[in-house]
């Protein structure tokens, strides 16, 4: 089984408002990222979230999805990735980490993760464009209690540094596995280029 787990628990400081919220191709961004990743080819979306929790709750009213609670209000990425990876339901295989303001995140994407995960069994699948990774990364099970227990100061990016021959690069031709909107400007480029 593969699931996702989508990080919506930060507080979007740099933007200045809530970011998951804003609209992208006609609804919250939040809602298209989860709609992309579930017409992928997982088979449960796990969605972690923390302040604004009430509201991103109602951005995605309908959509079979599950929630999780970060409750630590100042926490990093990786206590979201802790928290999402806790809450999923057994037994699973690999778990696509999706930050949950990657806008460009597609179906596709996800799709050729799953694939080459299946494919060759590697540890971790990586999107790339030009040689550059970026996001969202699957990562099998056997990864799972490295992730809850180490790599505190690194993230998921020291599980990459850990295993360098237990990630499968995948490369892409949309730059979109580089983005994610964390200022303003960067949401009203990939707002415009969606729509």
């Amino acid at each position: 089984m593969i699931c996702a787990v989508v990080l919506a628990a930060g507080r979007s400081r740099r933007m200045g408002t809530q970011k998951l919220l804003l609209p992208v191709c006609g609804q919250p961004a939040i809602a298209h990222i989860v709609d992309e990743v579930q017409r992928g080819p997982v088979d449960g979306v796990c969605v972690v979230i923390g302040h604004d929790g009430a509201r991103i709750r109602e951005a995605l009213v309908g959509r079979d999805v599950s929630f999780v609670i970060n409750p630590d209000a100042e926490g990093d990425m990786l206590s979201s990735v802790r928290c999402g990876l806790r809450a999923l339901p057994e037994p699973w295989d690999a778990v696509l980490i999706v930050p949950g303001d990657q806008a460009t995140v597609t179906s596709g994407v996800a799709s050729s993760l799953v694939q080459a995960f299946q494919a060759t069994r590697c540890g971790i699948a990586v999107p790339t464009y030009r040689g550059q990774r970026g996001h969202p990364i699957l990562i099998a099970r056997r990864h799972r209690e490295e992730v809850l227990e180490r790599h505190d100061a690194a993230g998921l990016r020291g599980l990459l540094q850990a295993h360098p021959t237990e990630v499968g690069e995948v490369a892409m031709e949309d730059p979109g596995v580089l983005e994610d909107m964390n200022r303003p400007e960067d949401y009203m480029r990939i707002a415009k280029r969606l729509e």
